[in-house]
């Protein structure tokens, strides 16, 4: 580089970058849902951003294939991971000996994934997961767990969130039924695409794919049924006799119970919740804002994930909230007020003769709990409330002469100019009270 061409600053598309003030609001999100998951006895995990591409792809399939950042660095065959559910199922293979089941985890962290960008789809974003795994086997009641922690982290983000809730088990039984088990995975991506395609398209698809009309009419028409348990189990018993249909109507019932017991209130069936991983097996669901369509996380039950690492069979259940999307959505959707957000609750102002005194000050307020920051770059005194104004602080503190001498400084609102003078444990006492009224 020369010094006449300069490199035009510019970001990947598709990867995130916040502001300070969002970031910190974002911060706060994860915090929250990070206690929500700690409260629920959830241990903390934190897998490798990249994997080995025979452990990462080993049971994606579909369209996940197509969407994974792959390299090789030297003999390694590498991928970033693009969710933190495979990840888990490697680690847990590895140290299955050493963990005490059911294994329940929680991982907060970025995974990746090479989709076109658009709104709401991002190609780095972060994923906050809860798992729980067994050894052998593992009662559907984790399966409710799961669904009800989904609805503690809303909860705890104070947004109505609406659940809706499937069995996978029910349109594998159909597929059995109608004797397309070979065609699977390719009429379970047909499925998900539901939402995002003409229903005659699907159709088409579906013929497509080998499935008779008639056949590609009644699947489709399965995935519309909604509803309360006690409808869509009147309306499912007599559909289809297949046995695995019937097992997954049974447990869709079951894990009903224990939602009860749980006292969730924000779930809903639907059997059109397909998701898009092939590793699910049986309970699955996602969460959408109330009367939105944007989806914001969600999970299922997957059986099978850790035989491609061990022997031993360790069926999982998990859930997973999409906090990138959420969080982009409710800041286009003005639902923060960035102007109320600051790093600093206090902005110390100094005179030439007095900046040791006013460093050693705020080193006072902060041990006692206060959020104080030196204005020591600004030179002159009007500066130093320029400052201030510009960061939004509400409050400033003079330190001079006379302050140090007394032990009283002399507190200003920026907001309506008034001042009073204040010893540093009284302005402490006063500042949390101004957090507990906010």
């Amino acid at each position: 580089m020369t010094e006449n061409k300069l490199i035009t600053p510019r970001k990947l598309k598709g990867f995130w970058e916040l502001m300070p003030k969002e970031q910190m609001l974002f911060s706060s999100l994860l915090q929250k849902i990070e206690k929500v998951f700690q409260d629920n006895c959830f241990l903390p995990l934190d897998t490798p951003v990249l994997e080995y591409s025979d452990a990462l792809l080993a049971k994606s399939g579909g369209e996940t294939d197509k969407q994974v950042f792959r390299f090789s660095k030297g003999d390694a065959d590498m991928c970033m991971r693009y969710d933190l559910t495979v990840p888990l199922a490697r680690f847990v293979s590895m140290h299955k000996t050493e963990l005490c089941f059911p294994f329940k985890r929680y991982q907060i962290g970025k995974v990746y994934r090479g989709e076109r960008p658009q709104k709401g789809r991002f190609r780095e974003f972060y994923q906050c997961d809860a798992d729980i795994i067994g050894d052998g086997q593992l009662s559907l009641v984790a399966d409710a767990e799961c669904i009800n922690l989904f609805e503690k982290c809303f909860d705890a983000l104070s947004l109505p969130v609406e659940i809706k809730v499937s069995n996978r088990k029910i349109i594998s039984g159909f597929i059995e039924q109608i004797g397309k088990t070979d065609k699977s995975t390719e009429i379970f991506i047909v499925l998900d695409k539901l939402d995002k395609i003409s229903i005659e398209d699907a159709l088409n698809e579906l013929q497509e794919i080998g499935l008779s009309k008639r056949e590609s009419e009644k699947i489709a028409k399965l995935t519309q049924i909604s509803g309360k348990i006690e409808e869509i189990s009147k309306e499912l018993r007599d559909f289809c006799q297949n046995s695995t249909f019937q097992n997954g109507l049974d447990e869709l019932l079951e894990v009903d119970k224990y939602l009860k017991s749980f006292g969730c209130t924000s779930v809903t069936y639907s059997l059109g919740v397909i998701r898009g991983h092939n590793y699910y097996t049986g309970t699955v669901f996602e969460g959408f804002l109330k009367d939105s369509k944007v989806a914001v996380g969600g999970g299922g039950r997957f059986e099978n994930l850790c035989s491609y690492f061990s022997a031993q069979k360790m069926p999982g259940v998990g859930m997973s909230v999409g906090v990138t999307r959420l969080f982009d959505l409710l800041l286009q959707e003005s639902y923060f007020d960035i102007n109320c957000v600051t790093e600093t609750e206090l902005g110390v102002v100094n005179f030439d003769e007095t900046l040791p005194q006013a460093l050693e000050v705020v080193q006072k307020l902060r041990k006692l709990g206060v959020k104080a920051d030196c204005l020591y770059e600004s030179k002159t005194f009007k500066g130093k409330l320029k400052e201030a104004n510009k960061r939004q602080l509400n409050y400033v503190l003079f330190v001079g002469e006379n302050e140090i001498e007394s032990n009283l400084f002399t507190l200003k609102n920026m907001q309506d100019g008034s001042q009073e003078s204040l010893s540093l444990s009284q302005i402490a006492e006063k500042f949390e009270k101004i957090r507990k009224n906010i």
